[in-house]
Formats: structure tokens, C-alpha cells, sequence
């Protein structure tokens, strides 16, 4: 598995959105209802959805997030078994949560550095790593 970035590509191939996420200097990770590991915010576009639009939707529905600053970073890519899919990579400095949408997400955890459980573990360090030289 392969991960690359890119100023931009064609907005049709973009697929997911992944939120770095960030409050009061902390860093913001979700913990699916499902698995004992965390992951940034994110998910598929939908149908309609711009990748921005995408982005906001997972951030408030994975963390509750009522109030941020969200902004672009740059397109990833995960190539794997020859296929290359496409994201955007967004960072966002999250001022207020709300209560947690009853969804897939059980909790949201704040650390100062990194967990060590990551859920995507050759994929999640990489976005991270380009966010803390982009910002």
C-alpha cells in the first residue's frame, strides 16, 4: 500500500474526506463503536455532496463538532492492488462540540501526541505527518 499526495486532480475522482482535527491544542481522534483503535474524522462523498460538504458532514457527524475553522491541505491517494483511489486531506481547528451523533463513532478522545492504536495504520501516521508540515 502506497500513499501520495497531490496539489489537485479532476474533483470527480475525489472519493473520501479525511478532517485533521485539532482543539485547544490537542489533537481530535474518534473511536469507532466497533474496534478498539482511533482514526482521524472522515468518510465517502455522497451523492451531490462537494468534497467540502463531505468534510463538514464527518466532522460534526464523527466528533460533534459545532463550530471550526476547516480548511483545505492538499488530495491523498492510497494506491493498493494497482487501484488508486483519491481523498482531500482537510485540517480543521474545532472551537465547540455539541453531543455526539448516535452513530458509528462510540467516543472522541483529545491527545497531545499520537495513539498508538491507529485503525488505518499504514494510512492515518502519513495524512498526519503532511498535516504537521503544512500547518
Amino acid at each position: 500500500m502506497e500513499v501520495k499526495f497531490y496539489d489537485t486532480v479532476d474533483d470527480s475522482l475525489l472519493k473520501f474526506a479525511v478532517i485533521v482535527a485539532n482543539h485547544k491544542g490537542k489533537w481530535v481522534f474518534c473511536k469507532h463503536k466497533e474496534r478498539d483503535t482511533y482514526e482521524c474524522p472522515g468518510g465517502h462523498r455522497e451523492p451531490g455532496e462537494t468534497i467540502l460538504e463531505t468534510a463538514k458532514r464527518e466532522l460534526w457527524e464523527e466528533t460533534g463538532a459545532s463550530k471550526f475553522d476547516l480548511r483545505k491541505i492538499c488530495v491523498y491517494s492510497v494506491i493498493k492492488n494497482g487501484e488508486e483511489t483519491f481523498g482531500m486531506l482537510f485540517f480543521a481547528e474545532i472551537e465547540m462540540f455539541e453531543e455526539l451523533p448516535k452513530m458509528e463513532i462510540e467516543k472522541i478522545e483529545l491527545f497531545d501526541g499520537l495513539p498508538e492504536k491507529w485503525t488505518y495504520p499504514l494510512i492515518q501516521p502519513k495524512l498526519m505527518k503532511k498535516i504537521q508540515t503544512a500547518i
